[in-house]
């Protein structure tokens, strides 16, 4: 079955060019099934971009899935016009009252920044508490799950003495979470982050699902709020880690470039992707997991008798 998005997202033309099956609205009326309702809070400055990267690999699923974009209210987009976030995203205070089968809060690039100077962190501490009542399972990705780790469990992040920036070997620590059925035991992932998690605050309600000891936890189970926290990037596509890269040795920064992801780390080359596989894999089995799962009716979602 396909994914459902807005009728003239751009992020649509993409997808049917890769052969992604997409749904209109005049098609998923017809459809006598539930769907699975999405929600994906996109906190990127580039929201076309991280939209198409998610709709992406929801759109892989065997299943119907309504997807929901969905911005924060109390903040002005600099890089994305007004216009467009109002035809295809809704604000949190319009979905609100709204019950949801998965969410996803994805990272914002204000690693630097404490959590409460961020301008939107009050309404973010509000979303992060909505979850627990509106979602039946939610992904917090990279400065989203430093946020949930940091308000759920007192997890405290520190600065690294280098930015980790790179496609890295990763090791797979429990291969029978449902959330990773089909993984190889040392996946690549991409990583692109100042902050690391000390692991001395994970509590005994976090599994370590995925770990790398050089350059952290990638990928932590939460049982207790019905999530997953990922702190790295499976999401992304072949030129995001090489654009970043770009960019920084554009604006003079002394940016090394990221680690094995030329190949032979030459720089004119086209980056190779070597992580697409496990991407789907990642999100087929979340939402498959979420399917097996969430309540039928979705007003029991969020209540304890899920």
């Amino acid at each position: 079955m396909p994914i459902r998005i807005p009728d003239n997202l751009p992020a649509r033309k993409t997808l049917e060019d890769e052969g992604v099956n997409v749904m209109d609205s005049a098609r998923a009326a017809r459809q006598d099934i539930r769907p699975l309702e999405i929600g994906l809070l996109n906190l990127m400055p580039n929201k076309e971009r991280t939209e198409t990267q998610f709709t992406r690999l929801i759109g892989s699923t065997p299943l119907q899935v309504d997807l929901t974009l969905v911005r924060v209210t109390e903040h002005q987009s600099k890089n994305t016009s007004e216009d467009y976030l109002k035809a295809f995203y809704k604000t949190w205070d319009e979905v609100r009252e709204k019950k949801f089968d998965g969410f996803i809060v994805t990272g914002a690039p204000i690693a630097n920044i404490p959590f409460e100077e961020v301008r939107y962190w009050p309404e973010m501490l509000e979303i992060m508490d909505w979850t627990q009542t509106n979602v039946h399972h939610t992904m917090f990705i990279c400065w989203g799950a430093q946020a949930a780790l940091d308000h759920f469990h007192g997890a405290k992040r520190y600065r690294m003495p280098e930015k980790a920036f790179g496609v890295f070997r990763h090791q797979v620590i429990n291969p029978r979470s449902p959330f990773l059925r089909g993984f190889s035991d040392s996946p690549m992932i991409p990583v692109s982050r100042y902050n690391d998690i000390d692991r001395t605050t994970l509590g005994p309600d976090l599994e370590v699902l995925i770990d790398n000891p050089e350059i952290g936890v990638s990928m932590l189970g939460d049982q207790k709020h019905r999530a997953v926290h990922f702190l790295n990037h499976l999401e992304y596509d072949n030129r995001s880690l090489a654009d970043e890269y770009e960019r920084d040795i554009s604006a003079g920064l002394d940016t090394q470039p990221p680690a094995n992801l030329y190949p032979n780390g030459d720089t004119s080359q086209t980056p190779e992707n070597r992580w697409r596989s496990h991407a789907h894999l990642l999100f087929q089995n979340w939402i498959n997991e979420i399917y097996q799962t969430t309540p039928y009716e979705m007003d029991k979602i969020g209540s304890g008798k899920e």
